[in-house]
């Protein structure tokens, strides 16, 4: 495969930067974008502290299924400028829409061959895109179908529960003060960009456009092919929304439910935790996920199966 760095040029001048894949031969090829989850992500899906390293797997099984894909830096990561806690919730929505056109606009790409597939947060700009009809197909890893606050409720309570009883505990006793429902009100109730919370700063307009969406929206309005995967061990994320996910969609729709598949999109045998992300994320991207999705885009971004 190639991969040559290429900018994505946003309605606000902002230049993404990002990585474009190619496979072997001459195009014009189906090209697939890839879009990670919330916080500061380079274009790999990592942070200085964890490297999940999804973009360049999902690059390299792409490009060996014959097709190409884009990824880039999340703003004030990697080679791209700004402040990441600035950043909205929908300004991310609109710069992975910006990927599109950029896509669609390479001469070595099929326009009518575009495909996203998202992660988490991507994930659910992924059902954004599909519904808009920007790609031909969506791949949907651990999105959820409800409003992101009943999403964040989730995810909290989950990770919580999932902790050794020393440390579940403490954060019985925070809840049950009442201080988490206060800050995010706060949050919900005001304007500013950025909050402080603890002592450090929290992206308050990403959170608020967040908690205030609903992807059921989103997935009722898809028409193009949908496959949709969330491990049954995935901490942050309800597998059960893959039964909404399939009753919401409107064309062909795809669910997988592997059953030790975890929210990093690694297997493990044992009951996940928080605690255990940084081994988990010393493993590879599950192989059979990578060939699962890989398979499933071709023959919808493409007509040689």
């Amino acid at each position: 495969m190639r991969e040559t760095a290429v900018t994505v040029h946003t309605g606000d001048d902002t230049p993404l930067g990002g990585t474009l894949t190619l496979p072997e031969g001459t195009g014009p090829f189906p090209a697939v974008l890839i879009l990670h989850g919330s916080g500061p992500l380079d274009r790999d899906g990592n942070t200085p502290r964890l490297k999940a390293d999804l973009g360049p797997a999902l690059a390299s099984a792409l490009a060996r299924e014959g097709m190409a894909s884009l990824r880039y830096d999340r703003r004030g990561t990697g080679s791209t400028p700004g402040d990441w806690r600035t950043c909205g919730y929908f300004d991310n929505r609109t710069d992975a829409a910006a990927a599109v056109r950029l896509l669609k606009s390479h001469t070595g790409i099929d326009p009518d061959g575009v495909g996203v597939v998202g992660h988490s947060e991507g994930a659910l700009h992924a059902m954004g895109l599909a519904a808009g009809g920007d790609v031909a197909a969506a791949v949907v890893l651990a999105g959820y179908a409800r409003s992101g606050e009943s999403a964040l409720s989730h995810q909290v309570r989950s990770v919580r529960e999932s902790l050794p009883a020393p440390l579940r505990l403490p954060g019985r006793l925070i809840a049950a003060s009442g201080l988490p429902s206060r800050l995010l009100n706060r949050i919900k109730a005001g304007s500013a960009d950025r909050a402080r919370i603890a002592g450090g700063w929290v992206n308050a307009r990403w959170m608020r456009e967040m908690l205030a969406h609903d992807t059921r929206e989103d997935l009722a309005s898809i028409r193009v092919p949908v496959l949709a995967v969330t491990g049954g061990k995935d901490l942050q994320v309800e597998p059960d929304d893959l039964e909404e996910i399939a009753r919401l969609v409107q064309g062909e729709v795809e669910t997988h439910r592997p059953a030790d598949l975890t929210h990093l999109l690694r297997r493990t045998p044992s009951e996940p935790t928080l605690l255990s992300y940084r081994r988990l994320l010393r493993k590879p991207v599950d192989p059979g996920l990578l060939t699962l999705v890989t398979t499933w885009l071709r023959p919808r971004l493409t007509d040689t199966p």
